[in-house]
């Protein structure tokens, strides 16, 4: 220790037990100040240089990076706890992120190296497609481009939320199949309007509303997932009610008889995106229906209700 209570950047670093290099690359970063330059020009440091060079240790310790401690060290004075607690929730954050990619590839790998020789490039193609950790992009696309135009953004968004997967935390080699499957469904391009299922009342100028439609679908797929929870048998009520409601205000007309007969008709022959909620169904494993089953089910009480 020299005089005054002034330490030379050696005395400082050995006070720390680090080296000479790692004082001088904080303190041209301006994280450790020096207290003043002797006469001959050399750095010099109060003791107060080791409390803040500890400090930065331990929060690098934590793998903040860099530029993140100096803006936790600006408020060393004054708000220190709540950017220590920023800090760390943000490098949580990221930790969680880096996690869930390491998860993915493990089961990606385990995927490739598990499949028969013959499937190994055909899944490593699928699964080399898909970002890590997954992103749901594409299916949000695909179903702003399935939709009908002009619907409402708060629907839109609704639908999005409801049919749109989110990648397991922790995925089975399974999942992440049924996820790269998905991502390639919904990544191709679109040929044609029946390619993807998309029913009649999406076509424009025919006079369908479809917004009337999905307000209604939204609701009558509410009243009927507990009976598809349950795997009770398709019947008519409220569910089926709801969802007739749907289809003729879309269309303008009164939920009649014939015009149920007529639906029942039309429904069977639309085309389908089943393969689409069949995946998705293998990447939650769940027991929670989705959209696609429960308008299966839906569908079939109808045709239960119109035979009779």
């Amino acid at each position: 220790m020299l005089h005054d209570d002034m330490w030379s950047i050696g005395a400082l670093a050995e006070h720390a037990g680090v080296t000479v290099k790692t004082v001088r690359f904080y303190s041209d970063r301006g994280l450790l100040p020096e207290a003043v330059r002797s006469s001959g020009g050399h750095r010099r440091y109060g003791p107060e240089a080791l409390d803040r060079l500890r400090l930065i240790r331990s929060l690098r310790a934590l793998d903040l990076p860099v530029p993140e401690v100096g803006r936790v060290l600006e408020k060393e004075d004054d708000g220190l706890e709540d950017a220590l607690e920023d800090a760390v929730a943000g490098q949580l954050r990221e930790l969680g992120s880096q996690l869930a990619a390491l998860r993915w590839r493990e089961a990606a790998l385990q995927l490739i190296q598990d499949c028969a020789p013959e499937e190994r490039a055909d899944r490593l193609r699928l699964v080399g497609a898909v970002a890590t950790p997954p992103s749901t992009a594409a299916l949000a696309r695909f179903w702003r481009g399935w939709l009908p135009a002009r619907l409402p953004a708060r629907l839109v968004s609704a639908i999005i939320e409801e049919a749109v997967p989110q990648p397991p935390a922790e995925p089975t080699p399974a999942q992440v199949l049924a996820f790269a499957r998905l991502h390639a469904f919904a990544s191709r391009p679109c040929r044609g309007s029946s390619d993807r299922g998309q029913p009649e009342v999406h076509q424009p100028g025919k006079g369908y509303r479809p917004a009337v439609l999905y307000d209604g679908l939204v609701e009558a797929y509410a009243l009927a997932s507990a009976d598809v929870r349950l795997r009770r048998p398709p019947r008519e009520g409220e569910a089926l009610d709801c969802f007739v409601s749907a289809h003729a205000g879309a269309r303008g007309v009164r939920d009649t008889p014939a015009f149920r007969r007529e639906l029942g008709v039309q429904l069977a022959t639309e085309p389908r995106i089943d393969h689409y909620w069949q995946l998705v169904a293998e990447v939650n494993a769940s027991q929670e229906p989705t959209p696609g089953a429960t308008d299966t089910w839906l569908r079939a009480a109808l045709g239960s209700s119109d035979s009779r």
